[in-house]
């Protein structure tokens, strides 16, 4: 059938909103990949997609071209494998809870992760603010630890996933980022290629997500869902709210010391309760355990008895950091020489914190990028002092900026302030977790 297959073809039926063969996406990726397909061709493709749609299948064979363009990484059939992904928040630590908290109870957490762009941390960043920690692993030493830690988190290789690298460019420039197929597409052809087999998906929606509405965080799940059933990778997505930040601290080295408090049963309680509900999803892929609330309670023990922590402190030294970062209050990370209070300038309740705004501070403090070029400071950030639905009279603190200087401190105190909304009439505090597909 190659021989007969035509780029303009392939745009043209994917423009009319017919469904394409299997080749015909293979044909059209790696032609692409080799330089066969040019980027006017493929930015039309990406537009007709964007409004056409992919179906399921699309979805599955777009993905599995994308993830077998590069390396793969393969556990072959060890059942204990299993990996998660978050689409971004602010303030999204649980990658830093999840990897020990789970390998703790017999699971194998082998992560390949991100660096921070735009208002959302990155996974890599922040592990680097550890002193002496490796995110840069080869082959060997990534299978080997994941063997005897349980626990490995590295970066991502040079050449895992070309295709997805080559597109995501292309579709930046064309408008054609938010296109769900291609969104869930390029996330899962990464996690595949990485080795996952067995993912559960934490789908952020709100103000601070990628994904504003929630009906659009619904489809990116179910995409992802149905491209894991296609390819063989048992999912399970959770979708969850991102309107204010998760957990109090926002920042590199801030969010490892919440990690660790969190680790040693002392963090937000909406942090230990996201980490806890996915961490149970994991384990019961995992085949580790066989219902949802043993799983809750297991890990629960876990984190009370100290061996969560002890986990996460062996995965730090195995990968040449300092192991005292897992003591509470230890002064290894690196700490911003200026802060300063944001205050209420009235009483009330919290009504929003608009986590947005909170993330776009801590980038501009130095914490995260506007550009792939641009240098992380790991020390600074912002710890929030309340959350929505609390109660806060005049003067009282609501959050502490972190920065470089006193200017810069003083400067986004103002700016912390502003992303809190107060009022008279009290609220609660809002729901965490939102719904789950599977």
């Amino acid at each position: 059938m190659t021989e007969r297959l035509s780029v303009v073809d392939i745009i043209r039926r994917k423009r009319d909103g017919l469904t394409l063969e299997s080749e015909e996406v293979r044909f059209l990726i790696q032609g692409y990949v080799q330089g066969k397909v040019a980027d006017y061709q493929m930015a039309a493709f990406l537009m007709a997609v964007y409004f056409r749609g992919l179906e399921p299948r699309e979805m599955t064979d777009l993905t599995l071209t994308m993830a077998r363009s590069g390396d793969m990484v393969d556990f072959g059939d060890d059942p204990r494998v299993v990996d998660k992904h978050s689409t971004g928040g602010v303030g999204d630590k649980t990658t830093l809870v999840l990897a020990p908290l789970v390998a703790s109870a017999g699971a194998v957490v082998a992560k390949m992760s991100g660096r921070a762009l735009g208002h959302t941390g990155g996974t890599i960043d922040k592990l680097e603010s550890i002193p002496g920690f490796r995110t840069s692993l080869d082959r060997e030493e990534f299978f080997r630890l994941a063997r005897e830690v349980g626990a490995v988190v590295a970066g991502q290789t040079g050449n895992l996933v070309p295709a997805d690298k080559l597109l995501y460019a292309l579709r930046d420039v064309t408008a054609t980022v938010e296109s769900v197929g291609l969104i869930a597409s390029s996330i899962m052809s990464k996690k595949i290629a990485g080795g996952a087999r067995r993912l559960v998906l934490d789908v952020k929606t709100g103000r601070g997500a990628f994904m504003k509405e929630r009906k659009k965080a619904q489809e990116l799940a179910q995409a992802m869902v149905d491209i894991g059933r296609g390819a063989g990778v048992r999912v399970v997505a959770v979708v969850t709210a991102m309107d204010q930040p998760l957990g109090r601290a926002v920042g590199n080295a801030l969010e490892v010391a919440e990690a660790v408090r969190c680790l040693a049963g002392q963090g937000p309680p909406d942090l230990e309760e996201l980490c806890v509900r996915l961490g149970a999803h994991m384990l019961l892929l995992s085949g580790v355990e066989g219902e949802l609330d043993r799983a809750e309670e297991r890990l629960r023990r876990l984190i009370r008895s100290g061996e969560a922590l002890e986990r996460f402190r062996r995965m730090v030294v195995a990968q040449g950091g300092d192991g005292r970062v897992a003591d509470p209050g230890s002064p290894v990370l690196p700490a911003a020489p200026a802060r300063e209070a944001a205050r209420s300038h009235r009483s009330g309740w919290v009504q929003a914190i608009d986590a947005l705004a909170v993330g776009r501070l801590a980038m501009r403090l130095g914490a995260g990028r506007e550009r792939k070029e641009d240098s992380i400071d790991p020390s600074v950030g912002v710890v929030l002092e309340a959350k929505v639905g609390d109660r806060v009279e005049k003067g009282d603190v609501l959050g502490v900026v972190h920065a470089r200087d006193r200017e810069a401190a003083r400067w986004g105190a103002a700016r912390l302030e502003e992303a809190f909304v107060l009022g008279d009439v009290r609220v609660e505090a809002p729901a965490l977790i939102l719904e789950t597909v599977s």
